[in-house]
């Protein structure tokens, strides 16, 4: 069974740029494919990227399409989430999480899987 654990997060102005980390252990890193999600207060989880297990294939949320990417190192077992021209509305608790599925998944039920999360907060 694999582990998550996020790093990164943090308090970024509109307009910075944040790269979190998602580091793997316990399990065999590149059999499982890789998504990120976040959660502001009051809200549901909701999708924001995910990486096949090669990573030759991402998917973004359209909300961050252009500005967020998803990639993956499989010999470092880590994923990352690198975000450009934050907004606002970006702030929430981002959670990466992991499914061995054979079939691209992009809601939260999809991944059994989940790390802790990292507090990504933009002030304007």
């Amino acid at each position: 069974q694999v582990q998550l654990v996020e790093s990164g997060g943090g308090l970024v102005q509109a307009g910075g740029s944040l790269r979190l980390s998602c580091a793997a252990s316990g399990g065999t890193f590149s059999s499982y494919q890789m998504g990120w999600f976040h959660q502001a207060p009051g809200k549901e989880r909701e999708f924001v990227a995910t990486i096949t297990r090669s990573g030759r294939r991402t998917f973004h949320a359209d909300s961050v399409k252009g500005r967020f990417a998803i990639s993956r190192d499989n010999a470092k077992n880590t994923v990352y989430l690198q975000m450009n021209s934050l907004k606002p509305e970006d702030t929430a608790v981002y959670h990466c999480a992991a499914h061995s599925d054979p079939i691209v998944q992009v809601t939260p039920n999809g991944y059994p899987y989940w790390g802790q999360g990292t507090q990504v907060t933009v002030s304007s």
